[in-house]
C-alpha cells in the first residue's frame, strides 16, 4: 500500500473529525427531539399523531394532496369510508 503525503492525510483527518463532529451533533438534537415528543406525550397529547403532522408539514401541497387522495381510494376500495 502507498503511502499517503502529509497533505493528503491531514485532508482526509479533517474530514473523518468533521464527520464525527457532525454525528455528534445528529444524536444530540435527535435526543432533543424525543425529549420533546416526550413533554407533549406528557401533556396529553398523541405523539403518533404530532409525528403525522411534523412529516405531513414537510411535503409541498400537491404531493401532500395527492397521497391523501391515493390513501382515500385504498380506504375506499377497503370499505373504510
Amino acid at each position: 500500500m502507498t503511502e499517503a503525503n502529509p497533505a493528503t492525510k491531514a485532508q482526509i483527518l479533517s474530514i473523518v473529525e468533521r464527520v464525527e463532529r457532525l454525528e455528534e451533533d445528529k444524536r444530540a438534537i435527535s435526543d432533543d427531539i424525543k425529549e420533546v415528543y416526550a413533554e407533549a406525550k406528557g401533556n396529553g397529547f398523541d405523539v403518533k399523531a404530532l409525528r403525522t403532522l411534523v412529516s405531513l408539514r414537510r411535503q409541498d401541497a400537491e404531493e401532500r394532496q395527492e397521497a391523501e387522495t391515493i390513501l382515500e381510494t385504498y380506504m375506499s376500495a377497503l370499505g373504510m369510508l
